[in-house]
């Protein structure tokens, strides 16, 4: 009887969301290019008339970049857009079939596609925002530092790291080299320049966007803990404000905690977002 309360309870919190939101699958951001295998996207816009030329948010996933998809990721796109936030849910190419670069270059031509044509899903082509979890963590904060990826960095108007992985790959893949495990040398390659230029902490500067950063303190992966509080470190010479929200949940909780509708992740990001417009 309690097994069927929950599902009952979980399954009328689904409903109830996603009454709140409208879902377009499946977007090719990459229409542009020869290959017949693209990665998609989805949007996630409120319902509800009262919210329009709403602040947008593109999320990147996990999944250690050789793992994940964005269908998985539903819950996320709805529970924002019933805050008024016109979300992206964005998919891309996983390791061994691209390494972090490519995935990179993906996710920067998604936050393109973002400020071109998310005024057709009721959101603010000049209020983008990034966020991603673990590996998706990383990809958006080298995109959101590295110019290389954006050729207009000024189109993102804050970055929030949720658990972020991979902020100093130098660092970490000089104490630990890359093998075949986990495909990190199709990933990452075994060349430290390349480590670097992987390493969203090296092109932090007085230009980077506002970042907002979550960790899952002692309870996440050492190496998250350490790679977090080199990159703070080196932010604060730029941004000496920003203080980790520490909150003690293991690694893949920092990312399921958003199924719930009414988790504290939800105002705290949204009054950064309206805080940096």
């Amino acid at each position: 009887m309690r097994l069927f309360s929950l599902l009952t309870f979980l399954f009328l919190i689904l409903f109830f969301t996603s009454c709140a939101s409208k879902k377009f699958k499946n977007i090719d951001y990459l229409a542009n290019t020869s290959s017949d295998k693209n990665p998609t996207l989805n949007v996630f816009k409120p319902r509800n008339s009262k919210f329009n030329n709403n602040p947008v948010l593109v999320f990147v996933h996990g999944g250690n970049w050789n793992s994940g998809d964005k269908k998985t990721y539903g819950f996320f796109g709805r529970n924002f857009a019933k805050k008024g936030i016109t979300t992206v849910v964005v998919g891309y190419t996983l390791s061994p079939n691209a390494n972090y670069d490519e995935m990179a270059i993906q996710v920067a031509k998604a936050v393109e596609w973002a400020k071109e044509n998310i005024a057709n899903y009721k959101g603010n082509p000049n209020e983008i925002f990034l966020t991603g979890h673990s590996a998706g963590g990383h990809l958006i904060a080298l995109v959101g530092t590295n110019s290389k990826y954006l050729q207009d960095k000024t189109i993102i108007k804050g970055i929030i790291l949720n658990d972020a992985a991979g902020l100093d790959m130098k660092h970490y893949l000089e104490e630990i080299p890359p093998t075949q495990k986990d495909d990190y040398l199709t990933t990452w390659t075994n060349n430290s320049e390349t480590w670097k230029n992987a390493s969203p902490i090296y092109f932090l500067d007085k230009n980077s966007p506002p970042f907002m950063i979550y960790t899952g303190g002692t309870k996440t992966y050492e190496s998250i803990q350490v790679s977090n509080d080199r990159f703070i470190k080196e932010l604060h010479k730029f941004q000496p404000n920003v203080q980790p929200i520490i909150l003690n949940k293991k690694h893949v909780s920092m990312m399921t905690q958003y199924f719930f509708p009414w988790s504290n992740r939800f105002d705290e990001i949204v009054g950064f977002m309206r805080k940096n417009e």
